[in-house]
């Protein structure tokens, strides 16, 4: 059981690893998107430095591999380790998918900030709570410009969300995820929480000061 539950997490984090944003900025552009704009490797800083269309096939495809990681976790916990409660063995795909995508092996552990691919992980974990997280992120984001404050309230408010609409068993494992991973996604905007207190972030579409 513990072999089994080692390729699960192992191929999670392989699979959360796999850095688009960079691969896309390179292939499509020949440019290393660490050296433009923030130098994160996620979608904010794909579009905003390789254009709309390369930002939304980053968002699209960082979701995707969070949300393939969890689906295989789901089948392979059937299939491999059924004496476990199958959401245990989800989230653990789910917390290593995202900790792949924060921490790649590829790019010497320096990765993104986790929020398309929590999306994608929160997507299978709890479609309606991924849902209304998202949906509180464009609404903040729409009110203010600012992606970061919009990804830190959307990170925080789903494990909220999924405790009033997840149904079915929900083991400890399961809960304590959702909130440690959005812990860890408002962790990674720590440079930007200190922006925002001091009013120095920048809003999306403003010429950038800092």
């Amino acid at each position: 059981m513990s072999a089994a539950i080692l390729w699960i997490v192992a191929l999670s984090y392989l699979l959360g690893s796999i850095p688009v944003g960079y691969l896309l900025v390179r292939f499509v552009k020949r440019q290393d998107i660490r050296t433009i704009g923030s130098g994160n490797i996620g979608a904010t800083n794909v579009l905003r430095s390789g254009g709309k269309g390369l930002g939304a096939a980053t968002f699209l495809l960082d979701a995707g591999k969070g949300a393939l990681a969890v689906a295989l976790g789901y089948w392979l916990a059937a299939a491999l380790v059924p004496a476990l409660p199958v959401r245990t063995v989800a989230a653990a795909a789910a917390l290593f998918a995202v900790i792949g995508h924060m921490f790649p092996l590829w790019l010497r552990f320096k990765g993104g900030k986790g929020v398309a691919t929590g999306f994608g992980v929160f997507l299978v974990i709890s479609p309606w709570a991924a849902l209304a997280a998202i949906g509180l992120f464009i609404v903040i984001f729409a009110l203010t410009r600012y992606v970061s404050l919009a990804s830190i309230l959307g990170a925080a408010s789903f494990p909220i969300f999924a405790w009033f609409l997840v149904r079915g068993p929900r083991p400890i494992f399961f809960i304590a995820v959702q909130i440690i991973v959005s812990g860890l996604i408002i962790l990674k905007h720590h440079a930007n929480i200190g922006r925002l207190l001091t009013g120095t972030e920048n809003r999306f579409g403003a010429p950038k000061t800092a």
